[in-house]
């Protein structure tokens, strides 16, 4: 008989990191079934988990299907109640499960819910996938509460609190699996990066509600599978941002914001190229062009309703940059 919530931890060759944090997992989730997908990894995670963690289940998968892949194909394995979508290079705390399980159970409109994410390096810092919880400018930009772009927060307790977010980070994203099947997962044209991010604004579409809790916290190292100076990285953040707001946005803010946030990259690419060089601003043009080859796909998974208000701030990149805020 399996328990409520299912803890699933996604692996690609990633032995150290399990070695480093699988513990913490094993010995604060003892409510929990612990799984660990694996992309056809080629090292010797499978047989390092098999060993040390018996107890936890493994499902393998027969190939690398990155981030959004790898959980859709893995996940038809698991019938919990819950899911919770775990990093694997992320340590939890005690008792890190209950006040999530406790809003799933006050509000079935609730569909997914992410604890506070501090950094693992900087224990009194937020960290920058997830923070205090995801929201969303009216441009389209994500962002946190504890950190707008590569501004962080230090944590004072300002975000201890419980409060509807547009988006749950990825690295500790928990969420129904009734609503998970009900999206159809995650998009897998995205590989990695906003996925989760597209997959909340469904949710929102559909009529669900996002969750933070500041009661449950976990620390995240962060670019343990990309590094954030990764041109690979800004490809695929750019490429699946255009595609995340053309599924999801209603119709008449569509054609102006695209074409807006088509310029700005290119500002963005440029600046890129003068900070980290020649690929970054070649990662802007590849992504505007992954965008365009993946257009009429993504035009047909739009949905029949997206609500008209989907952000908490406005002109958040010219307040930021220009304004110092």
């Amino acid at each position: 008989m399996p328990k409520k919530l299912a803890v699933v931890i996604l692996n690609w060759n990633g032995k150290n990191w399990l070695e480093k944090f699988l513990p913490s997992v094993v010995s604060f989730s003892q409510d929990a079934d612990i799984y660990v997908i694996d992309n056809l990894s080629t090292d010797d995670s499978i047989e390092f988990i098999q060993t040390y963690f018996p107890d936890v289940k493994i499902v393998k998968n027969n190939d690398n299907y990155g981030f959004a892949g790898g959980y859709n194909a893995g996940l038809k394995e698991i019938s919990n109640e819950y899911y919770c979508l775990l990093n694997s290079d992320v340590e939890v705390t005690e008792n890190w499960i209950y006040p999530v399980l406790d809003i799933f159970e006050k509000d079935a409109s609730i569909a997914a819910v992410q604890p506070k994410i501090l950094s693992f390096n900087h224990k009194n810092m937020f960290e920058f996938a997830g923070a205090g919880g995801g929201l969303i400018d009216n441009l389209g930009y994500p962002y946190c509460r504890g950190r707008v772009f590569d501004d962080l927060e230090e944590d004072k307790g300002q975000y201890d609190d419980e409060t509807e977010i547009f988006w749950a980070s990825g690295c500790c994203f928990f969420i129904r699996s009734k609503d998970f099947r009900e999206q159809k997962g995650f998009d897998e044209r995205f590989f990695a990066h906003q996925e989760e991010i597209d997959l909340c604004w469904r949710l929102i579409n559909s009529g669900k509600k996002i969750f933070y809790t500041g009661k449950s916290r976990v620390y995240h190292v962060g670019g343990g599978t990309l590094n954030k100076q990764s041109a690979q990285k800004t490809y695929l953040n750019i490429r699946n941002n255009l595609s995340m707001m053309l599924k999801n946005l209603p119709f008449p803010k569509l054609i102006w914001l695209i074409f807006f946030r088509l310029c700005l990259d290119g500002i963005a690419g440029i600046y890129f190229g003068l900070k980290n060089g020649f690929p970054h601003l070649w990662a802007v043009v590849r992504a505007h062009f992954g965008f365009y080859g993946q257009l009429p796909g993504t035009w047909k998974l739009r949905q029949n309703h997206q609500k008209e208000t989907f952000y908490q701030s406005k002109w958040l990149i010219f307040k930021h940059f220009l304004g110092s805020k």
